[in-house]
C-alpha cells in the first residue's frame, strides 16, 4: 500500500511547466521555441481567413496570396516582439546603454516596405485585433514590449502563463494607468525613500548605511507587493535582502520605529541590555510586523543577513515552507517569500540557482517566490560586462521558466505596475517570478566610497541625474495630480516625523526581546551553566517502544518488498521481540517514532537520506512491482523524509530557516558523507553558530554528519570536527559523537524535549552502522533513563590497578577496546566523550577521581594531529583534572586522511598503541587486525 502522502501535492506539480509532460521543448530556434497547438494553427487560419476575406470582395488570385501572406508575416512580426521586445525597452534611467532597434523588430525584415505600411491586415483576434494596418501594429507593439517594461516570457513551455501575461500587457489601450490617488501614494512613499537617506546623511556623516539612493522605487514596489498580495489571499511574507536599502525597507516598509534605527546609530540595540547578545551592525537585522491595505491584514517579516549577500536566500525559503505546513497551507497561497537582490549577487552567486532548484520539488516547494533585483549596473567596483556572461543579471530565472519583468526603475509606475502582475501571477500559478529594475547607486558602494576611480562615465552622469521623486513629482504637476506645493509639504511632515524620533531616540530603552512569542511561546534560553547536565527524562516505556517497532516491522498487504529488506526487516522484529541488539537505524528510527507518538513534528531531509547513503535507514520502502513507496513512520504523525537536491549550501539553509520557524519540529538536515557539509561553510559560520547570538534567533537544527576512518580516502572519512569545535562559544551549539544506538535514541529525544533549543551536531557512524558490538536492548532506552555525556568502559575493571585514563570520542574507542582485549591490559581505562560541546568536564573528573593510582591521561582520536577534537579538549581536560593529557593519533597532515588501505592500517595500529602504551609488536598485531576490520568496514559502508 503506497503512501499517498509522498505524492506531490497540486501545488507541487503546479511548479515549472517543465517538470510535466510538456517537457523537453522542440528542438528549435527562439522564435518557434514553446509554440502550443494552436499558436503553430494561428498563422494558417489567419491566412485562411484573410484569403477568405479578400476572395469575398472580388480580389484576384495575387491580391489573394498576398493577404494570406500578409496575415503570417504579420503574426511573425507579433510573435518577434513578443519574443525579443525587451531588447528595444526603455530600461537605463541614465541613458548610458545604447540599445539599437534589432533588426528583426523592424516591419522591413518581416517583408513589409513603406508602401505596405497602410494597408489593413488580417490577424484574428491577435492582440484583441481582428485587423490592423502595419503601422498600427508597430506602435502598438512598441508601447506594449519596449517601453519602461520590457518582458521576457516566451521560454516559458506552458501555454496558460504566457497568455496570462500577454493578457496584461498586450493590445490597445494597455497603457500603465494608476488613479489619482494611487498616484500620489506612490510619491509619497518615494519622497520618504529618498528623505530617509538623506537624513540619516545629514545626522550621520560618513556612517555605513548603504543606501538606497537610485533605487528609491523599491519602496512602492514593496507596498504593491504588500497591497497586491493581501488582495489574492496572502497572509504571511518573509523578505529577505542584502544590506543596500535594508535601513530604508526597516523604516519605511516593515514600520520599524525610526527611534529605535536612530538608538541603533547611536551604538545601541534594540534589545535589553540583560540579553546580552553580539549585537550586529544596522544593515543586517531583521524586523516583524503587521500591515493592513485596504481590511487585509499581512504580517511581514524580514529575515537577519549577513554580509553574504544571497546566503539568506534559502533560509527565506525554508521559514515560508515551515508557515505553510504549521498553517496546512497546502496550497501555498496564503504564505510567500519575497527575495531582494543585487544585481551582480543574483547573476554571481551559484545559491540563486539552488533556491530556484527547489521551486517545483516536493518537500521544498514554497508556491513561488518573488525576485526583486535591485540592478544598480555595478558591482562594488565592477561593471556588467566584467562580472557575468549574460545580457542581463535575470537570466539565471530562466533555469525554471520564470517569468521576468524587466523595468525602469525612474518610471515608478512601470515598477509598481510590474510588482502588481508579478504578485498576481505567483498566486494563479504557484512560480517563482523575476522582477529587474534598472536603477543606479549614486553614492559608492558605501557612503564613503569614491566610484569615479572606476566608473567615471556612469558617475558622471549620475551626478547631473535628478531624483526619481523630483522625475515623477514633475510628471504629476503636468498631470494636474499634485500642485506645487505637494512635494514641499510632504518632505516637511516626514523630516518632522524623523527629527521628533531622533530627539526621543537619546532616551529610548527596550523593554523586552521578542525571540520567544508567537511560534516559540513556552520556550526559553537555558538557565543553567553551559556546562552543567540540562538532563531531559527521554526514556520511552518498553510497551510503547515495541508497539512502534511493529509498524516499523509490519509490511501491509500487497506491499511487493524488496527481499533484502524483508530479511533486514525480520530481523529488526527479532530485535524489538527480544529486546536485545538493537542497532543504530533502529534505534533513531524509535526515537523518531517516539517523538511523533507525543505529537512532535519530525522533517529528515539529505541526499538518499530515504534509503540512507549506507543501506541502514529504510526508512522508506518501494514495491518492487509498481514503484508504489510506503513510509511506516507517517502513520504514527507528522514525519517527513525528503531526498534532497544535490546541495548542501541551500538544503542546509533551507532547514535552518524551517526549524527557526518550527520548534516543534525535529529538523534533521543528513550529509551523505560528513566531508560534504564543506559546501555549506557559509550556512554552518554566519547562521548555526551565531545566529543566536548575533541576532537573538534560537534554533534546534540538528546535523547528522557521517564521520569515521575507514580507509576511505580524505573525501569520505571527515566531517571537519574541529571546524565545528573551533566555532564553540557561549554555549552556541551542541557537539556530539555518540558511540551506542541508545545513547544515540537519548540525543534525538533531548533535542526536543527540553525548554530551549540549541543547534545540535552529531558526527554519526558509518562501520559502526552494522558493529557487532555496537548494539544496545531496549532496557537501555526505557523509562528511568537518558542521555549520557561520557560513557564508561564496557569491561569492568579494579579501580585500584588502573594507571592510565584513555579519553576517546566515537568509533575508535571499538578499535582501543579490541586491542585491549587482545593484550589483556588491566591497567588501562577507556572513557568515551559522547558530548564534545558543552564539554562535561564535571563527569569526566567524577571519573577520574575513581581511580586512586592514575599516572597518565591520554587523549586518543583517529584524525591527523592538527584536525579532530584535540586542540579544542586538551585545555578542558587539563582544566577538569589537572593533569595535562598527552596525545595518541595521527601526526598533523594536509589532507584529512589518507587512501591507502595498508597506510590507514598501519596510521590507526599505531596511534591505538601509543594510547594503550603498549610496544611495537603489540602495534605490528593491531596493524594487521585493522587491515582485516578496514577491508570488512569498506564493504559494509561503500
Amino acid at each position: 500500500m503506497a503512501d499517498e502522502a509522498l505524492l506531490p501535492t497540486a501545488a507541487d506539480r503546479a511548479g515549472p511547466s517543465w517538470a510535466r509532460s510538456d517537457w523537453p521543448p522542440r528542438p528549435d530556434d527562439a522564435l518557434t521555441r514553446g509554440l502550443d497547438a494552436a499558436d503553430m494553427l494561428m498563422p494558417a487560419k489567419a491566412a485562411s481567413k484573410a484569403a477568405e476575406k479578400a476572395a469575398s470582395s472580388g480580389a484576384t488570385p495575387e491580391d489573394i496570396a498576398r493577404a494570406a501572406r500578409d496575415a503570417v508575416n504579420a503574426l511573425m512580426l507579433i510573435r518577434t516582439y513578443r519574443v525579443r521586445g525587451h531588447l528595444a525597452a526603455n530600461l537605463d534611467p541614465l541613458g548610458l546603454l545604447k540599445r539599437d532597434l534589432p533588426a528583426d523588430l523592424t516591419p522591413e525584415y518581416h517583408g513589409f516596405g513603406e508602401d505596405d505600411l497602410d494597408r489593413p491586415i488580417h490577424i484574428a483576434g491577435v492582440l484583441g485585433i481582428e485587423t490592423a494596418t502595419i503601422r498600427e501594429l508597430v506602435e502598438i507593439l512598441r508601447q506594449n514590449y519596449c517601453g519602461k517594461v520590457g518582458v521576457e516570457y516566451m521560454h516559458i513551455n506552458d501555454v496558460e502563463e504566457r497568455r496570462f501575461i500577454q493578457e496584461k500587457i498586450e493590445g490597445r489601450n494597455k497603457e500603465i494607468h494608476f488613479t489619482a490617488l494611487g498616484k500620489r501614494a506612490i510619491l509619497n512613499k518615494l519622497i520618504e525613500a529618498e528623505q530617509w537617506e538623506r537624513f540619516l546623511g545629514r545626522k550621520y556623516v560618513g556612517t555605513k548605511r548603504f543606501g538606497l539612493d537610485g533605487g528609491e522605487s523599491m519602496i512602492p514596489a514593496m507596498e504593491s507587493i504588500i497591497k497586491t498580495g493581501g488582495q489574492l489571499g496572502i497572509t504571511e511574507i518573509v523578505f529577505g535582502m542584502p544590506h543596500r536599502g535594508r535601513l530604508n525597507m526597516l523604516g519605511n516598509v516593515m514600520q520599524k520605529p525610526f527611534r529605535i534605527i536612530f538608538h541603533e546609530f547611536g551604538g545601541g540595540s534594540a534589545n535589553p541590555d540583560d540579553v546580552g547578545g553580539s549585537g550586529d551592525v544596522k544593515y543586517h537585522l531583521g524586523a516583524s510586523t503587521d500591515r493592513e491595505f485596504d481590511g487585509n491584514k499581512v504580517h511581514l517579516s524580514l529575515a537577519p543577513n549577513p554580509s553574504h549577500l544571497e546566503a539568506v536566500d534559502p533560509v527565506v525559503l525554508g521559514k515560508v515552507r515551515a508557515i505553510q505546513t504549521m498553517a496546512d497551507d497546502v496550497d501555498r497561497a496564503h504564505a510567500m517569500p519575497v527575495l531582494l537582490h543585487g544585481d551582480a549577487a543574483f547573476a554571481g552567486q551559484g545559491i540563486v540557482a539552488e533556491c530556484f532548484g527547489f521551486s517545483g520539488i516536493g518537500g521544498y516547494n514554497t508556491g513561488g517566490t518573488i525576485h526583486f533585483i535591485v540592478n544598480n549596473q555595478v558591482g562594488f567596483t565592477t561593471s556588467p560586462q566584467f562580472a557575468r556572461s549574460s545580457p542581463y543579471p535575470s537570466d539565471v530565472g530562466k533555469i525554471v521558466q520564470a517569468p521576468i519583468f524587466h523595468v525602469n526603475g525612474d518610471d515608478p509606475e512601470a515598477v509598481t505596475f510590474a510588482t502588481k502582475v508579478a504578485t498576481e501571477f505567483r498566486q494563479k500559478f504557484k512560480r517563482d517570478v523575476v522582477i529587474d529594475m534598472w536603477c543606479y547607486r549614486r553614492f559608492g558602494h558605501n557612503e564613503s566610497d569614491e566610484p569615479s576611480f572606476t566608473q567615471p562615465l556612469m558617475y558622471a552622469e549620475i551626478g547631473s541625474h535628478a531624483p526619481v521623486s523630483e522625475i515623477y513629482a514633475e510628471r504629476l504637476i503636468k498631470e494636474g495630480v499634485i500642485d506645487a506645493r505637494f512635494v514641499p509639504e510632504a518632505i516637511a511632515t516626514y523630516t518632522k516625523t524623523l527629527e521628533n524620533d531622533f530627539e526621543s531616540a537619546t532616551t529610548y530603552k527596550a523593554n523586552k526581546a521578542d525571540w520567544f512569542e508567537g511560534r516559540w511561546a513556552g520556550l526559553n534560553r537555558p538557565m543553567e551553566a553551559v556546562d552543567s547536565r540540562r538532563a531531559a527524562d527521554t526514556g520511552v516505556a518498553t510497551s510503547e517502544l515495541r508497539a512502534i517497532g511493529q509498524v516499523l516491522t509490519y509490511v501491509p498487504s500487497g506491499f511487493n518488498i524488496h527481499p533484502t529488506l524483508g530479511r533486514i526487516l525480520k530481523a529488526k522484529a527479532e530485535m524489538i521481540e527480544t529486546g536485545q541488539n538493537i542497532d543504530w537505524a533502529t534505534a533513531e528510527a524509535l526515537a523518531y517514532g517516539s517523538l511523533l507518538r507525543e505529537g512532535q513534528g519530525v522533517r529528515l531531509s539529505g541526499q538518499d537520506s530515504g534509503r540512507g547513503t549506507f543501506s541502514q535507514r529504510h526508512a522508506v520502502w518501494t514495491d518492487q512491482k509498481t514503484g508504489a513507496r510506503h513510509v511506516p513512520l507517517k502513520g504514527l504523525g507528522a514525519f517527513e523524509v525528503l531526498d534532497s537536491p544535490l546541495s548542501e549550501f541551500g538544503v542546509l539553509g533551507f532547514e535552518y530557516g524551517y526549524s527557526l520557524t518550527d520548534p516543534r519540529t525535529l529538523v534533521l538536515w543528513e550529509a551523505q558523507f560528513g566531508d560534504f557539509v564543506n559546501g555549506a561553510q557559509t550556512i554552518i559560520d554566519q547562521f548555526i553558530t551565531s545566529g543566536e547570538i548575533k541576532w537573538l534567533r534560537a534554533n534546534g537544527l540538528t546535523m547528522l554528519l557521517p564521520h569515521g576512518y575507514e580507509g576511505q580516502g580524505p573525501e569520505h572519512s571527515s566531517a571537519r570536527v574541529e571546524r565545528f569545535l573551533t566555532a564553540c562559544a557561549e554555549d552556541n551549539i551542541q557537539v556530539a559523537n555518540a558511540t551506542t544506538p541508545s545513547n544515540y535514541f537519548h540525543l534525538l529525544r533531548r533535542q526536543m524535549l527540553r525548554d530551549f533549543r540549541k543547534p545540535l551536531i552529531i558526527f554519526t557512524p558509518k562501520s559502526l552502522l552494522r558493529h557487532k558490538r555496537a548494539v544496545s536492548s531496549l532496557a537501555h532506552m526505557a523509562d528511568g533513563t537518558s542521555f549520557h555525556r561520557v560513557l564508561d568502559d564496557l569491561a569492568p575493571c579494579d579501580p585500584d590497578k588502573v594507571r592510565r585514563l584513555v579519553l576517546c570520542t566515537g568509533k575508535v574507542y571499538y578499535d582501543l577496546l579490541e586491542a585491549r582485549e587482545t593484550t589483556e591490559r588491566n591497567d588501562v581505562y577507556l572513557l568515551r566523550v559522547e558530548q564534545l560541546y558543552p564539554f562535561p568536564g564535571d563527569a569526566v573528573q567524577e571519573y577520574a577521581a575513581r581511580f586512586p593510582n592514575l599516572e597518565e591521561v591520554v587523549w586518543a582520536q583517529e584524525e591527523p594531529k592538527n584536525a579532530g577534537a584535540w586542540s579544542f579538549i586538551n585545555p578542558l581536560i587539563e582544566d577538569a583534572l589537572g593533569q595535562r593529557p598527552t596525545y595518541a593519533g595521527r601526526p598533523a597532515a594536509a589532507a584529512t586522511a589518507t587512501g591507502l588501505l595498508k597506510r590507514h592500517a598501519l596510521e590507526q595500529a599505531k596511534l591505538v598503541a601509543e594510547a594503550l602504551g603498549a610496544g611495537r609488536e603489540t602495534a605490528k598485531v593491531a596493524a594487521g587486525n585493522e587491515l582485516e576490520t578496514s577491508k570488512q568496514s569498506l564493504k559494509e559502508v561503500s
